[in-house]
């Protein structure tokens, strides 16, 4: 836990009772219902399609992210559900190396790109197939081939953006 010098921890981990499950839920909560099940419907579909992978839930300030890692660490994120007031997007952690010839990752950062999920069938669209390949083929440490994967909450932040579009519910 940090301290932000004011004597509260600006993040807090999940207390040991409440379950991955849960806690997830509960981050959800916060979103307008039609994100909340654009979360969960790409989140099964990134399962579907990485098995094996570690999911590395972040509940931070700006975002709320779910990471489809290789290993318990973030830098070997293949891709990510990242989630804001504003919407959902598939976040891209080595982006900038993916080959994109058909221009549709967003970005000009040293390292990440994304491509905004409209709906859960930007999932199946073959060009972000192609990404979902690349970026799992050029991952320092490669997805396990068997088993099963698992959950497990990073952080929670516990001063959050709105998760709501104040301008939408108006």
């Amino acid at each position: 836990m940090r301290d932000n010098g004011k004597g509260s921890a600006s993040k807090k981990k999940p207390g040991p009772k409440e379950s991955p499950k849960k806690q997830i839920e509960s981050s959800l909560s916060k979103f307008d219902p039609a994100v909340s099940r654009l979360i969960r419907s790409a989140r099964s579909a990134l399962g579907k399609r990485f098995p094996t992978a570690i999911q590395q839930v972040y509940d931070n300030y700006n975002f709320f992210v779910i990471g489809f890692c290789t290993t318990e660490r973030t830098s070997d994120c293949i891709v990510s559900l990242a989630a804001s007031a504003k919407g959902v997007a598939l976040s891209f952690y080595h982006g900038a190396t993916l080959p994109d010839p058909h221009k549709i990752l967003l970005g000009s950062g040293r390292q990440n790109r994304f491509v905004r999920l409209e709906s859960a069938a930007t999932l199946s669209d073959p060009n972000v197939k192609a990404l979902f390949a690349a970026a799992a083929n050029q991952a320092r440490n490669p997805l396990q081939a068997t088993g099963n994967g698992y959950t497990m909450i990073k952080s929670v932040s516990v001063k959050q953006r709105p998760r709501r579009n104040t301008l939408q519910s108006s």
